[in-house]
């Protein structure tokens, strides 16, 4: 099945990430709305939340109503098609995405297999976590990669407080114990932040809880030092922190098998757990593993000329974290927000050439630095090149700030000020009248 076509030059964005809503709320709002494009964007959940922002979910320290963009309402404020769905392939003969049957938790048919025609498709899939194969990281071990999994995590974590609360015997070795199995941005964040929901969780009314006994966080990293991807002075500002609030760093420390209550390290080392979140790692999904004939990596990510089109297909771009886009001497752009942000920007002014015949200019990813939030406690971070001819490190308020704007200027992306505004205003007021940790 196939929609009927309005004519119109056709721009299909599959993703609803950061950079692929962004893009489609722009030229849904420039092109869409006069009537000189057809915006389409594919996208499998029905809400959209700063994927930087999940493990503040999964902590409890975000109630996520009042931060998700609603997609169908997103695309009738911005001048875009939503359509729900999961791409299952691309037709490049016929210019088609093919989008599987989309069933609701009952494993009823909402909507049937269907087609989409394209002039140009935009991929923004995002990425997933590499388990790289571990034992029992499927089974046992949560993924903070959507929405729901950071819902599970945090019920799981609430239950796990009310169930030590109420027993009458001593406490399992395993339990109100967590295990955060690599050290990167997540495994770091949420760390940090467990270290202070749990507590909170804890102080309404589970008093049977000692949380500085009962409750341990293990944060493992196989690397030599915790984020290892950030300059060392970072890492070291961020270990000097994470040890401060308690949490058992362990690095060097590589993991063998992930089991039901405890984690193995290669070294023998057993690491009980009641909770084990798997942060380690990351890749496209499997599903775009060559897909069409398209070049990928040996991580699935589609790999892009400097204007973001596809090696093979110069009506294809992808963006974000599914695309592997050089930067030099330095390998591929990195997968950070920030670097979907400007390839959404840099389309948004690129597109419109490209559909008019016209050649495209060239994406040069400029690096901000990078930022990790510590929850309430602190924000570390670095500034690089551009803006400080070198590479500054920073802590505190103003990195928190910084943090802060990073988020601030997606939601502009997709709002407008007035609205950042407004809602930003409203944010403060509820947070005086509610828990600080959400409890449920």
């Amino acid at each position: 099945m196939s929609e009927a076509q309005s004519g119109k030059p056709r721009v299909v964005i599959v993703g609803g990430g950061a950079g692929g809503l962004e893009l489609a709320t722009r030229l849904g709002d420039k092109y869409g709305r006069k009537g000189k494009l057809e915006v389409t964007l594919i996208e499998r959940n029905r809400t959209h939340v700063w994927k930087p922002k999940l493990h503040e979910i999964a902590a409890g320290s975000m109630d996520i109503a009042a931060h998700e963009v609603d997609y169908l309402a997103q695309s009738y404020w911005h001048g875009f098609r939503y359509r729900i769905g999961e791409m299952i392939g691309i037709d490049r003969e016929r210019r088609q995405v093919l989008v599987a049957p989309y069933l609701d938790a009952e494993g009823r048919e909402v909507t049937p297999k269907r087609s989409f025609d394209y002039d140009v498709l935009v991929i923004a899939v995002g990425s997933q976590n590499n388990d790289f194969g571990t034992p029992g990281v499927a089974e046992h071990a949560i993924k903070l990669e959507s929405q729901a999994d950071a819902k599970r995590f945090h019920e799981r974590m609430v239950n796990a407080c009310i169930r030590a609360h109420a027993q009458s015997s001593p406490l399992g070795e395993h339990q109100l114990k967590v295990a955060i199995i690599g050290a990167g941005a997540t495994g770091v964040e949420l760390a940090a932040e467990l270290h202070r929901t749990t507590r909170e969780v804890v102080a309404y009314g589970l008093d049977q809880v000692d949380p500085q006994k009962d409750i341990r966080i293990t944060l493992i990293e196989a690397a030599d030092r915790v984020l290892p991807a950030l300059p060392e002075r970072v890492s070291k500002e961020t270990e000097k922190l994470l040890v401060r609030l308690g949490v058992n760093v362990l690095v060097g420390a590589k993991v063998s098998v992930v089991d039901s209550d405890h984690v193995s390290l290669t070294d023998g080392r057993t690491i009980p757990a009641e909770l084990i979140v798997w942060a380690a790692g990351v890749k496209a999904p499997d599903s775009l593993k060559e897909i069409a004939g398209l070049e990928t990596n040996r991580i699935n990510q589609l790999v892009v000329r400097p204007t973001l089109q596809a090696t093979r297909d110069d009506n294809i771009f992808a963006i974000g974290d599914c695309s592997a886009c050089s930067w030099g001497d330095r390998g591929n752009v990195p997968p950070r927000a920030q670097a979907a942000h400007q390839q959404a920007s840099h389309l948004y002014s690129q597109i419109p050439r490209h559909l008019r015949g016209e050649a495209i200019k060239d994406y040069r990813y400029r690096d901000f630095g990078s930022l990790v939030s510590l929850g309430e406690f602190s924000t570390v971070g670095s500034m690089m090149g551009a803006l400080v001819g070198g590479s500054l490190v920073f802590e505190g308020l103003f990195a928190r700030m910084m943090y802060l704007s990073l988020y601030k200027m997606h939601e502009h992306a997709l709002h407008g000020s007035v609205k950042v505004a407004l809602d930003t205003l409203a944010r403060l007021i509820t947070r005086r009248t509610e828990p600080h940790v959400k409890l449920h």
